[in-house]
This record gives structure tokens, sequence and C-alpha cells, in this order.
């Protein structure tokens, strides 16, 4: 016995061609979707795209465009460079179809948008604002990606920028001058605001000034993008500290500072629903009998929350790792990596936590490492790529900071 194919029977003999041509539209079509190379958080079946900053001084350098092999632990450049003077420091937009960065410069620094091309990563400006003060050296989002924050070093000021519909910022719709000044009378004359971003709930917004040893817990309005200068919490550090840079534990429970000056790491306790830090623990980034300055720099927690880690440049060049007590988020040291390190600006760890991307400025370079899920230890993978004077590391998919 026979049976007739259904095409047969539905449209005759001489639809199967026809009928055959549709299907194979549709299986393209079907599978167009995904042919881009790029899923919405900036995966693909070959890597995660990477932004890299940079502050040669050059204005015909910029922004450059990697996608990262966690496969091979190999990073490969994907499009011309984005120029911009300057770029050093990234944040990409909440949606991730969007990138900001400063342009770090004394006088008229500006703050730009850029679109993000969903299938390959290139990178469009949109527009740029004034920075509201010289040298800006950070940008961030809140929660809810309505709102750009941006530290001014120079200016001593922290600035809150509007986005607009489209992903372009509109003027800064608040300046927050700080005042005051350190113990070191060469680096803390007055105010040098060094970092700034939102507690994980999107109440508070922490800024940490190098200038005056103090970070200032603000009170954030998401609806209104207003920081609250008459309920601010702030937190004191001792003399000569220099707090940089901060990184909250997944948990939202602690939060860490990385201090220039003095080469230390603290762990506060937080307090989320009264904005309030506490100090726990602060020990050395670097050896007991190291002879030199640290100038301590960076400072990440890994996705799984059980490691952190600080980068020291200086006489340092080195990475340390600590394994952070779930119990207490008290640190200890379980490792120190200086291979293939120098002056080590920024880094910043793989979504997955599997490898740790150092932006190597002295270098020009950024170096691929490996982290051991089980001990939170670095391993040089002898893997890198030549960058002119890297300062930041921006993975697609790992938005906001």
């Amino acid at each position: 016995m026979s049976f007739p194919c259904p095409c047969v029977s539905a449209f005759g003999v001489q639809s199967v061609p026809f009928l055959l041509g549709l299907l194979l539209l549709a299986g393209a079509v079907g599978c167009s979707s995904g042919d881009d190379g790029s899923g919405d958080d900036g995966s693909s079946p070959d890597g995660l795209r990477v932004y890299v900053g940079t502050g040669s001084g050059d204005p015909d350098e910029g922004i450059y465009t990697f996608r990262f092999d966690a496969t091979a632990g190999t990073l490969t450049q994907t499009q011309d460079v984005a120029p911009l003077l300057n770029p050093t420091y990234l944040a990409l937009g909440r949606d991730g179809e969007h990138l900001y960065s400063v342009r770090e410069t004394t006088d008229s620094a500006t703050v730009h948008a850029f679109d993000v091309d969903p299938g390959t990563g290139a990178l469009t400006e949109l527009n740029a604002v004034p920075a509201e003060g010289g040298a800006p050296c950070y940008v961030s989002l809140d929660e809810t990606g309505r709102w750009v924050f941006v530290a001014n070093y120079v200016g001593g000021n922290v600035a809150v920028f509007p986005v607009r519909d489209d992903g372009g910022l509109g003027p800064a719709a608040q300046v927050v001058q700080h005042t005051g000044s350190g113990a070191d009378p060469d680096r803390q004359s007055g105010p040098h605001v060094h970092s700034v971003l939102p507690d994980p709930q999107n109440r508070y917004v922490l800024a940490a000034d190098l200038g005056t040893d103090e970070i200032r817990v603000y009170p954030f309005d998401a609806e209104t993008g207003r920081l609250d200068t008459t309920d601010v919490r702030p937190v004191s550090t001792p003399p000569g500290t220099g707090p940089r840079h901060l990184a909250f534990h997944p948990s939202g429970d602690y939060v860490y500072l990385v201090a220039e000056l003095n080469g230390t790491v603290t762990t506060y306790e937080y307090d989320a629903e009264e904005g309030r830090m506490t100090a726990v623990q602060t020990l050395s980034t670097v050896p007991e009998d190291f002879d030199g300055f640290a100038r301590s720099a960076d400072v990440h927690v890994h996705p799984s929350g059980r490691y952190l880690y600080a980068s020291n440049r200086g006489d340092a060049n080195d990475i340390v790792a600590y394994r952070i007590d779930e119990a207490t988020g008290r640190l200890t040291e379980v490792d120190r990596q200086a291979a293939s390190i120098s002056w080590p600006r920024n880094f910043a760890l793989s979504p997955d936590g599997e490898y740790l991307l150092a932006a190597n400025r002295r270098a020009d370079s950024v170096t691929i490492f490996r982290v051991d899920p089980d001990t939170g230890a670095l391993t040089d993978t002898g893997a890198s790529v030549s960058v002119p004077e890297p300062t930041k590391v921006e993975f697609a998919g790992r938005a906001g900071s």
C-alpha cells in the first residue's frame, strides 16, 4: 500500500517545489534572529562583547570593541575604534543598548552617550554634554537606567544627568559640590570625588572623595533624580586614606572600599534601610614588608560573592584576591598576582566569574587571568591584547558600573 504525500494531496504535484521553497524561506527567517551573533545581553555564540576605555591623550584613539571567547580565553577586536579623547571610564546602559563615557580632561570635560548596534556592538555617538567639572573619572547609572552619575575629580563634585528616551543625555539636572580637604597637602588640598554609584536598592548614592577622606551617602529619589543634600550620611575614614572605589557584595549587606593613598581595603556593614555604613575590618593591600607606594586603584566582588579583588599600581603592581566570610563579610587574603601586571587602573570579572581581565595602563595591554572557582586564585593564561593605555574594561551584559 502507498500513502500519498500530504503536499500532493493538499496542493497537487505541481506545488511541491513551491512548498519546499516556502519551507526553506521560513527556516531562514526562523534562524535569522540569531545570525547577528548577539543576544540582548551582548552574548553571542562566539562570546561576550567587551569595551575598553583608554587614556592615552590621543584624540584619534578612544573606545575599543572586542569579542571575548570564554572557551579559548581570548579577546578579538571586532570594530574600528570609536574616537574620543581620554574615555577613561565607561558604563553600559541598563538595556545594554547604550554606552556612556567620560572625556577626562581638566578643561571642557564632557560626558558622551553612544548607541550600541545590537548585532555588531559598533558604537555611534548620540550626543555629549558638559561634565560640570574637571577630570570626570567615573560614570554609573541608577537601577532604572534613567539617571547617569558622574564623579568629577578636579571639580570635586557629583553631577546627575537625565537619560533621554533615545538613550542620549540631557544637561545636568543637579551638581553637588563637595568641600573640605585632607591630611596630604599634595593630594588632598581640596575635594576630589573619585567614584559615585547607587546602592543595590537604588535608595542611596555613595560618593567616595579622595580629597576629603570621606564617603558621602546621599538619599536618592529615582523619580526626580535628586540627591538629598540635606540628609547626607557622611562616613569618615582615617586621615590620609584617600577613598577611591567602592563595590557592593551581591547580598547588599556589605560594601568594600579601596583606598589609594594608604593602600587599604575596608569592609563595611551596610544598612540598606538607613543608608548607614559601619567599618568592621581594614586590611593592607600590600605585604607587611612592602616598601613604597601602593597607589591602590580598583575593587570588585566576584559574582559568586565568595571573593574580592583589589588592584595596586605604584611600586606594587599586582592584584590581590581575598576570600569573603559568608557570615561576616570579612576578608582573608588568598592570592597575590603580579605576573603580566603593570599599573592596573581597572579590571573586570567576566559575568560567569571564570575570568579576570586587567587593564594595564603602562604596558598598553589587557591581560587575561583564569579564576580558580574553589580558591579565588588567579592564573595568568598568557593571553593578552594590545590597547594604548587601557583604563576601563566593561563587559556587555554587566551593565551600570
